[in-house]
């Protein structure tokens, strides 16, 4: 299928799910992870520039975002879960045989995804660039979530987020307080 500018889109089979990709160029695979809550969408400018001086670039839509399938059950989004996604995808669209390694470009929680591929898979990865979200090493003692809520508040999205029935209780009974005040009022 077609698109903006001659960004391509298709529906790849990989980690047992079906999922969207964008991508155009020709030359060495530069791979887009988007943040929470975007899409490939994110990154169609990077796309048309990138392509245009001799890449490869390629972004999805993560599991459970855009048209890629969302599992039901939580457990299938850990991060074992997203970088078997990503792994699944390069040996798909970008075989060791054929491109040795790749370079990946996160962006938000897409940066955290990025940093993990890393970590677990540093023979695919030439370089890496990230955007929002720092290294942070792993260490049991350190407790991220309980960090933020220490800097930032329990309303924080992320803090916010780890109460059980939180998201739902947002979609099913918004509250438009936050919509009133960046409206300005009702």
């Amino acid at each position: 299928m077609k698109s903006m500018e001659g960004i391509q889109h298709k529906t790849v089979s990989v980690n047992g799910i079906n999922m969207h990709i964008a991508e155009k160029g020709e030359g060495p695979l530069i791979l887009f992870i988007h943040g929470f809550p975007d899409l490939w969408y994110t990154w169609r400018h990077q796309i048309n520039g990138l392509s245009a001086l001799g890449y490869r670039a390629l972004a999805p839509d993560l599991r459970g975002y855009g048209g890629t399938d969302a599992p039901d059950c939580v457990a299938d989004y850990t991060c074992f879960h997203v970088v078997g996604d990503l792994i699944a995808l390069l040996d798909t669209e970008a075989p060791p045989d054929k491109e040795d390694k790749v370079f990946v470009v996160g962006h938000d929680w897409g940066a955290i995804i990025a940093w993990f591929l890393c970590l677990f898979r540093p023979d695919r990865v030439k370089a890496l660039f990230n955007l929002s979200a720092p290294f942070i090493p792993c260490d049991p003692r350190f407790k991220p979530v309980e960090t933020l809520e220490v800097l930032l508040g329990k309303d924080y999205y992320i803090v916010r987020f780890q109460r059980l029935g939180t998201i739902s209780t947002m979609v099913e009974k918004p509250d438009p307080g936050p919509c009133k005040v960046c409206n300005g009022g009702p």
